[in-house]
């Protein structure tokens, strides 16, 4: 199966659909909505859960599960203080960047529906050359063009209202995805093409798979933490970002040497089961699937670690998408990246056999 082919003009109109819309972490339902109605047609049935995780299940009565998982959630804001003369003060709801803050457009979510606003900052002019004030948390500010606190509130905005960014997806030299929110709803997509692949190729599976799409995962892996225990998987197979360290700025020695279009990494800790992550290189040497090796140390940060050390140890692995600019804006990713990434997943997902154990002493 020739990467060339594995995108469709459909699944872009999905992906840009599906990236445009807001989905902060704690508020996933829309974003989940869009999700399952286009995996419907590529699976039996859904799994949902009270705090908003989706999973879309191919032969639910298998007793021998496999998971592949990326996550829905986007880093936001929270509105935490309202001056007397109508400006917002701000706390994070996930890895939120305050350097990138100013400046930017918002959307404040209320019960009345979008309020528009904008984080100002003070003109350069202004600013003391030899004492210049960085942004952070204790003074970006969001200015709504009120006045007074009873214009903010009228308009039904009220401390708890939940900020997002408004910047839409676009295309850069053909090849480059570029939105806010890649991390990690380009997981969601890339599963949910996976999901395409097995449809229209007519594969059958010897076991069930759950296509897992999780919440919170940008404060603490929350949502694949208890999907883990409703699924009780045998098997996960996660996806989710790293970092392109061709980045400027970025030293790879800490960070490792990784690049966008040089193809899927595959990540190395121990949450990550040695069998597992063998049968998904085998994978890739055998298709000629290009891929990176990361190297993350104690944790891998991801909803892997979350799967791997539930329900008494679940075989794990960890597919990652080299990603720019991660909790900005303008998150980029390589289209062949991306496809690579189904590719690698599918491929691998074949070469899984029925109660295969992973077992770490054989």
């Amino acid at each position: 199966m020739s990467t060339k082919s594995i995108l469709n003009d459909t699944s872009i109109a999905f992906l840009e659909s599906y990236l445009n819309n807001a989905s902060p972490t704690g508020y996933e339902s829309e974003g989940q909505k869009l999700w399952m109605n286009y995996l419907q047609p590529y699976v039996d049935t859904f799994i949902t859960d009270t705090y908003g995780t989706a999973v879309g299940v191919i032969n639910p009565e298998a007793p021998f599960k496999v998971v592949i998982e990326g996550h829905a959630d986007e880093i936001s804001w929270y509105v935490n203080y309202i001056t007397d003369d109508g400006l917002l003060y701000v706390i994070r709801n996930g890895g939120s960047d305050h350097q990138i803050a100013p400046s930017k457009r918002v959307n404040i979510h209320t019960k009345k529906g979008i309020v528009k606003g904008v984080f100002g900052w003070p003109a350069i002019h202004t600013r003391l050359r030899d004492k210049e004030e960085i942004p952070k948390l204790s003074n970006i500010f969001i200015d709504l063009g009120c006045e007074t606190k009873e214009q903010v509130e009228a308009m039904g905005v009220h401390v708890g209202c939940v900020i997002t960014y408004p910047d839409e997806f676009m295309i850069l030299n053909g090849n480059k995805f570029v939105c806010r929110a890649i991390d990690n709803r380009m997981g969601g997509f890339m599963i949910a093409e996976v999901a395409r692949l097995l449809h229209e190729n007519k594969q059958s599976l010897p076991f069930g798979l759950y296509i897992v799409n999780s919440v919170q995962e940008e404060i603490g892996l929350r949502g694949a933490e208890m999907i883990a225990h409703t699924i009780k998987p045998n098997v996960a197979i996660v996806t989710d970002v790293c970092h392109d360290t061709t980045t400027p700025m970025i030293d790879k020695k800490v960070e490792g040497d990784l690049k966008m279009g040089r193809g899927p990494v595959i990540a190395y800790s121990p949450a990550i089961q040695n069998k597992l992550r063998d049968l998904i290189i085998d994978t890739a040497q055998e298709k000629k699937i290009p891929f990176q090796r990361h190297a993350t140390s104690r944790a891998t940060g991801t909803d892997t670690d979350a799967f791997a050390y539930s329900n008494g140890g679940v075989a794990s692995a960890l597919i990652s998408l080299p990603l720019r600019y991660m909790h900005t804006t303008v998150e980029m990713v390589h289209r062949e990246d991306v496809e690579n990434v189904i590719q690698l997943i599918y491929e691998s997902l074949l070469k899984i056999e029925n109660n295969q154990t992973f077992s770490y002493f054989k």
